[in-house]
């Protein structure tokens, strides 16, 4: 089981970012997404969650109207597409993947994740 992100960097305030984490050892299709992020002395937080059954998606208040998370099924591939970027969206950005049964009052607990990547930095200078 493995889930790799990708395509972190650097970029300027009010720039775009993508972030994708493409998945292998586990049916894709049975599994919700999430991404989750990680600043230096913060809590991890939830981001964004998708889910590949219903097409449902959840977003941290944070980020919402500046990211939109997809899924590809055929890539077996979850994206992030950040805009409006801002100095606070600097953290280590992970994605996470559960059994497909997290909903809009639990998808941003990171206990009820099965299985982690090893995050991707994105920093955002001002």
């Amino acid at each position: 089981v493995q889930l790799v992100e990708s395509g972190g960097g650097l970029v300027q305030a009010g720039g775009s970012l993508r972030v994708s984490c493409a998945a292998s050892g586990f049916t894709f299709d049975d599994y919700g997404y999430g991404w989750f992020r990680q600043a230096p002395g913060k809590e991890r937080e939830g981001v964004s969650y998708i889910s590949t059954r219903d097409g449902s998606t959840y977003y941290a208040d944070s980020v919402k109207g500046r990211f939109t998370v997809s899924s590809d099924n055929a890539k077996n591939t979850v994206s992030l597409q950040m805009n409006s970027l801002k100095p606070e969206d600097t953290a280590v950005y992970y994605c996470a993947a559960d059994r497909g049964r997290l909903r809009s009052t639990n998808w941003y607990i990171d206990a009820r994740y099965d299985y982690w990547g090893q995050g991707t930095q994105v920093t955002v200078s001002s």
